[in-house]
């Protein structure tokens, strides 16, 4: 009996004295977290999709607290979100626009020309790699196979008829889409866009036309008839200024291949 009376107290006075230990080491060693923090990582989504450029929403909340992250750095909290980690930290959220993924093509299956037929692993990546960029005939285009589908945690983007399209009112513009994309089709757009240029090839007209219906032809048609020097034509393909532009569909009314809509 006694021996076991002896064990159980060096037992008990072992444990009291680690938890001393701990308690002293606790003190010595704890990390300083800033309150603010804590309360901005409240306020965030939790999603930890990364759209925001930082390691998860901790990272981002370490990052705005230290001056190194806008406070409407979270692209799936929207400007509500903004507005209250601008009052944690006590600043201004300044005008915030919504964006949103944008596909630029129109080349469905019926409407650009196949080179052949191609069979194989379902990963655009993969595909770009292979002779021709795939099997459709605008090296430029989406190929359809869905790498950025599966990349998009928000279910905003699925393959119609071999072209990707982005679902907006799903899209929080976490930039994960265009980040797989390898023919960098994927822009982020201001959600409120009226009209947008469809198409991302290069390529003089006569072998834009040649592959594509839907094509952008460089015709320049969109230019003169914009009068808030809003959409120019560069290396070949209309490109718009959504600063500039008012939405008053002058350019999309005269584009003669319905690149821009």
């Amino acid at each position: 009996m006694g021996s076991v009376l002896t064990a159980a107290c060096v037992i008990g006075i072992t444990g009291i004295i680690i938890g001393v230990l701990l308690g002293i080491a606790s003190e010595k060693f704890k990390v300083q977290v800033d309150e603010r923090e804590m309360l901005i990582r409240a306020e965030l989504p939790g999603n930890n999709c990364g759209g925001c450029g930082y390691p998860g929403c901790d990272g981002l909340a370490d990052a705005i607290v230290k001056g190194k992250a806008p406070v409407g750095a979270c692209p799936v909290g929207g400007p509500a979100v903004a507005d209250k980690i601008a009052a944690i930290m006590g600043v201004d959220a300044g005008s915030s626009v919504r964006k949103v993924a944008f596909v630029k093509c129109r080349g469905t299956c019926d409407r650009t020309r196949v080179q052949y037929n191609y069979y194989g692993a379902d990963d655009c990546r993969m595909i770009s790699v292979v002779p021709g960029g795939g099997e459709k005939a605008c090296s430029y285009g989406c190929m359809g196979y869905g790498s950025c589908v599966r990349a998009c945690q928000f279910d905003a983007i699925h393959v119609v008829d071999g072209v990707a399209v982005v679902d907006e009112e799903k899209c929080v513009a976490c930039g994960k889409c265009a980040a797989v994309c390898p023919n960098h089709l994927i822009e982020l757009v201001p959600f409120d866009s009226r009209h947008r240029v469809r198409c991302s090839s290069h390529d003089k007209g006569k072998d834009v036309k040649a592959r594509c219906e839907n094509g952008c032809i460089g015709c320049g048609l969109c230019t003169r008839q914009c009068e808030f020097d809003a959409v120019h034509v560069t290396d070949g393909l209309a490109v718009i200024d959504y600063e500039k532009c008012t939405g008053c569909g002058k350019c999309a009314g005269k584009c003669p291949t319905r690149a821009i809509l």
